[in-house]
């Protein structure tokens, strides 16, 4: 406890449980004659332990034989590992085999390893029952008699293990081998157990798909760009050395027969070209011009993105012929460990653990369903380094049993007067069996205090006026299926003031507070039982009706379907009544027969009873309905949300995720990262379907990465589970990618370094002086000088590679953070391009939250693309590497409305109608150039009112919204509008939908109430796309409420979810739907002076309150 504890609260933990306080008994060691009666034990009635033949090969060798020693030994079925070890160990010593050996070491210096289909396993867990190993069952297989189990000394690491530990530690930026945070084995566990799923992973991997990763799309070329290709030809340009070559190929071209194409047409030019006369087609591969992305597999060549996005811009297709790059460049490090055995961690059946009809001398373990009488927790007390300022006050502890959001059972201590160090002693018991305790059951631990009360106030009034100041959690059963017992001292989350309303992710974390020091600590007390309480994994059911109970296979009446029809229907904001559940539960079978019922009928089921999670968990096993289906991503994800903690549950959305192609992975990345955030334990089937397909595909691997690292610098309260995540997977991606890894790191850290630098210079002035900037490329030019990475992959595109800086080119931007202007020369030597790569390094803003409106931007255009709808949205390249720090893509030719505005008559541009028109027609000379502009400003103004006002941020000002020379509007900065959107100026900002003002709506041409054909078309396009997302309602609304739970925990409030059910007309028709939005476009049209009103605020206060200038 840090030394805070006094003594008193110590004996007093001692007193209470040597003195019982008329507490119910607890079977404990020393009260075995209590035990309740059992059966009369006769071999006719008891259920059989199993014994198990086990020859051991000891750590030594035998002086005669020179060989190593061997023990047999029966091991009784039921006894742990740790029992068999001990065992094992006694017999040794009482044989006297070698005894100065046994004597000088101990069980626990020694590991026990077995092989397998020719690789090691571990038998790591040492509480596991010896029967449910999967060695016994592989045994079994074989048809083995006796069993072979290695004793071996525990490896110590080496020194060059140590040194990659610690270069892991420093890119994961956490050291995942700090165990002074936890209060059991269960991050070491995870880390053993992900080896598995790696190997597994590298054994099957494709050396050179991997390598070269070709970024495709499964989805069919929509029509908007069918109509760009001529005849089904495309025309390639394909480089070597100083030459190129033009070719005509088909869009259903695979890329070796583009190579065919190419030699065919190069086959009298091959010395000019400098191709040797014996080299084919087979010895080269296409490379993408100046990036680090090839053409290669048995693919279509219009199914690669790359390809498209050439198709959609109108550029040229140019590749370079190469050598194939060399396997050997992803090599991966030798492994350690040797991999655990596969059932680690798993609980045998009830029937196994079951005390009942068994020898009381042969129990070893006790079956959590055994287990008849009611939970409760002993409250020992609280203390706290600093006591709130207020005098008087009141404190108390509530204590809720949760399974995901549903509350099993919740009791409350008495109220103490708060002082730093608050004894009760109290035990609560819930009102819930222990038997009944499902294995994600959550024991939350709030601390609230209030005002003392007066004498005529009552103890319920307290609970209303009292504010929320710490939070914790305890998973009941552990990681390994056993129920937690004994003290605890957990070190509790302080709640941020002004957010006791908010549901958020962090809430739910099963982590304490690294911060010992500065943080309040909890002391609880479990029971303690005379052996581990196991949960099983599954009871043996006789027969189908005690499974069922004899119900939920019942035909569903006529006037009962219409009801059940309408439940599944609605959206999953969608609150069940008690009589919605009840109907669910009663037609469970036909519940499973339609997958769009499970997150419904899921909701409906009572995970504080046994017998019914067994019923779902037997129901799930035996269905095939879930499998067969097809995959409704949103559907999937509803199901891995905060609402579901079961595994089983977890597990079937996993599993129809796995058939996502890469392009939905690199989609639906971040959202899967910040989903599992609501999983119970650190090692489930969403960290290794992620694992998995990042160690299959360096892009999903390279931006897994990013976002892992991101979360482990920001979110205390889950960086333990992401830490060994990403060193699971950074184990795996070998060698080439751990150095790119390195440089853009150490890029990272020397430019926060440099920003803070600039920051401290500048205090905290908006402008930016010429000798700031002149400072600025100093710092730079002795960076470069110093040793910056000659050359690192740009974070926010892996394809692309950024090399020197261009120094003359960087600037100090006008914001309070300071944010720098960088430019950086093109690495890759192909490249056909002299533009630098510029990019805006942020050090003082929280990135998360751009990164998910864009991500859901990129998902919104993915379903516009379903429907053949093109509305030109520009999600640039928005990462953040760190504790507030990240980089955001320049996007080249583009310039803020405000410069547009201010730039040609100063702040009263905001009321000028024409300025952007004229703007416009100013980069657009040629009247064909400036027709397309217009229609692709129309387009993506569309797009843009659209997104925005279906995600809830619509109303924006003049310096984050963003326009080409070519026409393409798009919004900026959604982080720094998001965290205060509510009011700006002390202006309530939501006075209009979105962002159409009177110079938008000039440009389309169009003024007062006339509509022109222009805003004809952008009204069309609204509709289209707005319709369209409403077909995605599920799927928006679960992301939609993902994000705001993960990502903006100061938004998180039910009214805020709530919101994009308004914003998409759930429960309207189409046409009710239609008129919804054109009705908005009107009040922007009538509101459209309050906007400009606005922006001219922006224009002149802008520089005071710390908006950025984009275009300095």
């Amino acid at each position: 406890m840090g030394g805070r504890w006094g003594r008193p609260i110590r004996r007093q933990v001692l007193v209470m449980e040597q003195a019982g306080e008329d507490e119910p008994p607890v079977v404990r060691k020393e009260e075995k004659r209590r035990r309740r009666k059992m059966k009369a034990f006769s071999s006719s009635s008891a259920v059989p332990t199993d014994q198990v033949a086990v020859e051991f090969v000891l750590p030594t060798i035998n002086k005669n034989s020179k060989s190593p020693d061997t023990v047999q030994l029966d091991v009784t079925g039921n006894w742990t590992v740790d029992q068999v070890k001990a065992q094992l160990w006694q017999k040794a010593l009482t044989t006297k085999i070698c005894p100065e050996f046994y004597q000088k070491y101990s069980p626990d210096q020694c590991i026990l390893l077995y092989q397998k289909k020719g690789s090691w396993y571990e038998i790591y867990d040492m509480q596991q029952v010896f029967q449910t190993l999967d060695c016994i069952r592989y045994w079994k297989a074989l048809r083995k008699e006796v069993g072979k189990i290695y004793m071996v000394i525990k490896p110590q690491s080496t020194e060059d293990s140590l040194q990659y530990q610690r270069f892991l530690n420093h890119l994961i930026g956490y050291d995942v081998t700090d165990d002074t945070n936890v209060h059991d084995d269960e991050l070491e566990f995870t880390r053993r157990k992900l080896l598995t799923t790696r190997k597994i992973e590298l054994s099957d991997r494709d050396a050179r798909l991997y390598l070269m990763d070709p970024w495709i799309t499964s989805k069919p070329l929509p029509e908007y760009l069918l109509s760009k290709v001529s005849n089904n030809h495309i025309l390639m340009v394909i480089h070597k050395g100083t030459t190129s070559q033009t070719i005509k190929v088909s869009i259903d071209d695979t890329p070796y027969q583009v190579l065919q194409s190419f030699f065919i047409k190069i086959a009298n030019k091959r010395a000019l070209i400098g191709i040797a006369e014996d080299s084919s087609e087979s010895d080269f591969v296409l490379k993408v011009c100046g990036r680090e992305e090839y053409l290669y597999g048995n693919y279509a060549i219009k199914d690669f993105i790359w390809i498209r996005q050439c198709l959609k811009s109108g550029e040229e297709i140019h590749l370079v012929l190469e050598d194939p790059p060399n396997p050997e460049q992803d090599v991966v490090q030798k492994e350690e460990w040797s991999q655990v055995d596969d059932c680690t961690g798993v609980a045998g059946t009830h029937e196994q653990l079951t005390v009942t009809e068994k020898d009381h001398e042969k129990v070893f373990t006790i079956s959590l369903w055994d287990c008849n009488r009611k939970l409760r927790v002993k409250i020992i007390g609280i203390d706290i380094p600093v006591l709130p300022r207020t005098s008087e006050l009141i404190v108390f502890v509530e204590a809720s049993i949760f399974h995901g959001q549903q509350l099993l059972a919740q009791e409350r201590t008495t109220s103490r007067p708060f002082t730093e160090e608050v004894l009760w002693n109290t035990w609560l018991e819930f009102n819930i069996k222990i038997k009944d305790l499902p294995k994600e059951a959550r024991l939350s631990l709030e601390v609230s205090c209030g005002k003392a009360q007066s004498q005529t106030s009552k103890e319920s009034d307290c609970k209303s006026k009292s504010r929320l100041l710490s939070y914790v959690n305890l998973l009941l059963v552990d990681h390994r299926s056993l129920l937690r017992q004994g003290e605890f001292i957990l070190h509790m989350w302080k709640m941020p003031e002004k957010n006791e309303d908010t549901v958020n992710a962090d809430k739910l974390t099963s982590a304490t507070n690294p911060d010992k020091h500065n943080s309040m600590a909890v002391v609880i007390l479990l029971d303690r039982y005379c052996h581990p309480v196991v949960l099983p994994k599954r009871k043996d059911f006789q027969n189908t009706s005690e499974m069922e109970g004899g119900r939920g296979q019942r035909d569903m009446p006529n006037h009962l379907r219409k009801q059940f029809d309408q439940i599944i229907a609605t959206d999953p904001l969608h609150p069940l009544s008690a009589e919605d559940m009840e109907l669910l539960w009663h037609f469970r079978q036909e519940c499973l027969r339609d997958p769009k019922a499970y997150p419904k009928f899921f909701s409906s089921v009572k995970w504080g009873k046994q017998e019914a999670v067994s019923i779902i968990h037997r129901l799930l096993e035996q269905s095939t309905v879930w499998d067969r289906s097809v995959l409704d991503v949103g559907l999937a994800l509803q199901l891995l949300d905060c609402n579901f903690s079961d595994e089983n549950v977890r597990t079937i959305a996993v599993r129809k995720l796995e058939t996502l192609g890469n392009d939905d992975v690199l989609r639906y990345l971040l959202q899967l990262v910040q989903a599992v955030k609501f999983e119970p334990y650190h090692d489930s089937a969403l960290a290794r379907l992620l694992l998995k397909r990042a160690l299959r595909s360096k892009r999903i691997g390279h931006f897994l990465f990013w976002f892992l690292r991101s979360e482990i610098a920001q979110s205390m309260h889950y960086q333990q589970r992401y830490a060994v995540i990403l060193e699971a997977y950074l184990r795996g991606c070998g060698e080439v990618m751990l150095q790119d890894f390195r440089k853009q790191v150490e890029i990272t850290e020397a430019l926060q370094k440099v920003t803070r630098e600039i920051r401290q210079i500048t205090a905290e002035k908006y402008d930016v002086s010429a000798q700031v900037v002149l400072q600025l490329r100093q710092k730079l030019e002795a960076l470069q000088v110093s040793g910056l990475p000659e050359s690192f992959k740009v974070p926010y595109d892996p394809g692309l590679r950024a090399g020197a800086l261009v120094i003359e080119q960087c600037k100090v931007m006008a914001s309070k953070k300071k944010p720098l202007w960088l430019q950086f020369k093109r690495a890759d030597a192909t490249t056909l391009s002299s533009d630098t790569i510029g990019i805006i390094f942020k050090d003082g803003d929280d990135l998360r939250q751009d990164m998910l409106i864009l991500q859901i931007l990129l998902i919104m255009e993915s379903i516009w693309e379903l429907e053949s709808l093109d509305l030109w949205l520009l999600p640039y390249g928005c990462i953040s590497t760190g504790n507030k720090i990240g980089m955001i893509e320049i996007v080249k030719d583009a310039t803020t409305i405000a410069n547009i505005q201010q730039s040609t008559v100063g702040n009263t541009g905001a009321f000028k109608d024409e300025i952007l028109s004229q703007w416009l027609r100013e980069k657009c000379v040629n009247e064909d150039k400036h027709q397309q502009a217009v229609e692709r400003f129309v387009f993506s103004c569309g797009g843009y009112c659209v997104a925005t006002y279906v995600l809830g941020i619509g109303d924006r000002h003049n310096d984050n919204i963003m326009i080409t020379e070519t026409g393409n509007l798009f919004h900026i900065d959604f982080g720094h509008i998001l965290g205060n959107y509510k009011s700006f100026l002390g202006i309530n900002k939501e006075r209009v939908p979105f962002v159409l003002t009177p110079d938008f709506l000039y440009l389309m041409g169009t003024a007062g109430k006339k509509s022109s054909p222009n805003f004809l078309k952008f009204q069309n396009v609204c509709l289209k796309a707005y319709l369209a997302l409403r077909h995605h309602t599920n799927l928006l609304i679960i992301l939609f409420s993902m994000m705001l739970m993960t990502g903006m925990p100061q938004l998180t409030s039910k009214e805020d979810i709530e919101y994009i059910r308004e914003a998409l007309t759930v429960g309207c028709t189409e046409e009710e739907a239609k008129q919804h939005f054109l009705d908005q476009i009107e009040i922007c049209r009538d509101k459209g002076w309050t906007v400009q009103f606005n922006w001219f605020l922006h224009l002149v206060l802008g520089i005071k309150q710390g908006v950025e200038k984009r275009s300095a």
